[in-house]
């Protein structure tokens, strides 16, 4: 027996030690190859398939001097830990691309190093009053991309700024992009404000970022043609755009351009609004294009916003405790379009108060779905929507229909205005108010198109505040400089559209890596049966509360001032009454509100303790099985 137990022994130390020996083996094996396991949902740490194509292209030496300050005299610091995460994503980019030479450059103070980050633009941080640099410069041939900072906050959108960078120099020409809108989205520069020395409004981020990539160009509302050049069209907000305008678009795209229209019933940043009370900004004139949308036989309705009970999101209520808004759309996975590219990685977009496109298109034109409500949606006037999202929760009743939020529209179009180009409002009148003369001789005939010679493209969006700065991007301050990362995919989307139509499509799927939201879409699913459920009963005893106070305040408005000591015992009675009817209903209310809490806390309880001790007790039980089944066997024996 003592020999048995000896040998069991020296078994065990042995496979202790091959198992030892074996692990590092594999280690240094995995450090020589430089190779990785990436167990992440979706490989966010592996180059992407659109990376490896751009890297694809390379036919020619190309280098990335990489330039990080680091040594004794600094601190340990996020930044630290940041670059060693560029340092192992470069590598990545080497090992998948032979002619990618990757130059590891330490700028300290009064070196040939720091001379090299001056000229390639590099940009240093202050530290500890120490000048530090962490960015990245890409050449290939005669072009040159910089990275002037690498900041952590951007560390989702690492790997798209360093393939957009690779695919910049590949390709030096950017596209053109035009943005059309009657929002200040190029930034405002006031006479007065610079005469007072108040900032500037600066261009809204996404315009910003497309200047990264795109050239940008700003195209008035009252322009009467589109240039040829351009090879995207973007419009946003078109409030009260004229037939003319209508018609430069329309020509635009006949002409085989590509447009992409963010519309919208109630744009809350429209500065067209400011100056108005509540009601009048609820009542505002939405943005549309009615001519085009009736020639492509689509319906836009600028007066109806979609709620949806699946998504609505908790939005500030003017200072008190946040409040559920169905008319505020958290869109998950479950609303997008997976089998676009477009879409296909989008599970965070934030869309407010927005319109749905409705209608079966023309003949020719093919409608995809890109963004869809749930089928527990409903359209609802966007006045109540922007006032009161619980008035919208007790009366709202189903549709059952899944409204579209983004589509696109391809194929052959025909025009919207086949009488030829409209004429001006004004045509009728001269500049001082006059009539204008009439010669009487017929008007010459201009040249335009009634349809298109080949394919066109038209997506539309029905939103535009998704993409405003407070709604999609979230600011940091870092080392005394703003900073900013994104809150949720607003800005991809728009992003991926674009690069779809006049970039490089292959960085589509790298943008969607930005941001990763893995939403509790069954724990939802069950809060919102529960809030339904003591939905009615909250509904009626608001409305009981709404009964009592009116009779009260009845009461207490038919008598006079000096009739208070001459109300009979009766009266007196009834008021009273009413008044413990009132006590009564708002304590009902309330037990009802905290029984509602009371469930949800309890579902999260459970879930946590399921997370905590969940698996532990798993394998507890599952271990001692496993040592009945081993006992019983070595009882046999």
């Amino acid at each position: 027996m003592k020999s048995r137990n000896l040998e069991t022994l020296i078994y065990s130390a042995v496979g202790i030690a091959a198992v030892f020996v074996i692990l590092v083996a594999i280690n240094i094996l995995a450090d020589f190859m430089n190779g990785r396991l990436d167990m992440t949902e979706g490989n966010i740490y592996t180059l992407s398939e659109g990376t490896r194509e751009i890297l694809e292209d390379i036919d020619a030496p190309l280098t990335v001097r990489f330039y990080y300050s680091h040594g004794d005299e600094f601190e340990a610091s996020n930044l630290q830990t940041y670059a060693k995460r560029v340092e192992d994503l470069l590598a990545e980019y080497e090992q998948a691309c032979d002619y990618i030479k990757i130059e590891k450059l330490n700028p300290l103070p009064a070196t040939d190093a720091e001379d090299s980050a001056n000229l390639d633009g590099m940009r240093p941080v202050m530290e500890n009053g120490q000048k530090r640099y962490l960015g990245l410069a890409v050449v290939f041939l005669d072009s040159k991309e910089t990275i002037p900072m690498l900041s952590p906050s951007r560390d989702r959108l690492l790997e798209y700024d360093i393939s957009s960078a690779i695919s910049r120099v590949l390709n030096p020409k950017k596209p053109v992009i035009g943005v059309m809108s009657a929002l200040p989205v190029f930034g405002t520069q006031s006479p007065m404000a610079m005469q007072t020395g108040q900032a500037q409004q600066q261009p809204w981020i996404f315009i910003r970022e497309f200047e990264k990539d795109f050239e940008v160009r700003d195209i008035p509302m009252s322009t009467e043609e589109i240039s040829d050049d351009i090879n995207a069209l973007l419009v946003v907000h078109p409030r009260d755009i004229s037939e003319q305008g209508q018609f430069a678009i329309d020509q635009y795209l006949l002409k085989g351009g590509k447009v992409i229209a963010f519309l919208d019933p109630a744009s809350l940043i429209d500065p067209g609004s400011q100056g108005m009370n509540r009601m009048q900004r609820a009542m505002s004139t939405g943005s549309t294009m009615d001519k085009l949308l009736d020639a492509w036989g689509i319906e836009f309705d600028p007066d109806k916003v979609v709620a949806d009970m699946n998504y609505k999101t908790k939005v500030s209520s003017g200072g008190g405790p946040n409040q559920s808004n169905p008319a505020v759309l958290s869109i998950n996975k479950d609303a997008v379009n997976t089998t676009d590219l477009v879409t296909s990685k989008l599970d965070n977009v934030l869309m407010l108060f927005a319109g749905v496109f409705r209608g079966e298109p023309k003949e020719g034109i093919t409608k995809t779905t890109l963004i869809e409500t749930s089928e527990n949606s409903q359209l609802v006037q966007k006045m109540m929507a922007q006032f009161s999202g619980s008035q919208i929760m007790q009366e709202f009743e189903a549709s059952g229909v899944r409204y579209p939020l983004a589509v696109r529209l391809s194929g052959k179009f025909k025009t919207a205005f086949p009488e030829g180009k409209p004429e001006p409002e004004n045509a009728s009148e001269q500049a001082d108010g006059g009539e204008a003369e009439n010669t009487g001789a017929p008007a010459e005939p201009e040249d335009y198109l009634k349809e298109a010679q080949s394919g066109g493209v038209v997506v539309l969006v029905g939103d535009s505040d998704m993409i405003f700065d407070r709604f999609c991007m979230e600011e940091q301050r870092i080392l005394g400089m703003s900073m900013y990362r994104p809150m949720n995919q607003n800005l991809v989307f728009a992003q991926n559209v674009t690069e779809q139509m006049a970039g490089d499509p292959r960085l589509i799927g790298l943008k969607s890596r930005a941001t990763m939201n893995r939403p509790f879409t069954v724990i939802n699913e069950i809060k919102a049966k529960a809030e339904m459920k003591y939905q009615s009963k909250i509904s009626q005893l608001q409305e009981d509360l709404r009964e009592t106070q009116n009779k009260l305040n009845q009461l207490q408005q038919a008598k006079q001032p000096d009739q208070q000591q001459f109300l009979t015992q009766e009266q007196q009675q009834t008021i009273q009454q009413f008044r413990e009817r009132e006590v009564e209903i708002s304590r009902e209310l309330r037990e009802v509100q905290k029984e509602l809490r009371s469930e949800i806390v309890a579902l999260e309880n459970r879930l946590k303790w399921i997370n905590i001790a969940g698996m532990p007790a798993l394998i507890t039980i599952l271990g001692i099985v496993l040592a009945l089944i081993k006992r019983k066997r070595t009882g046999a024996k």
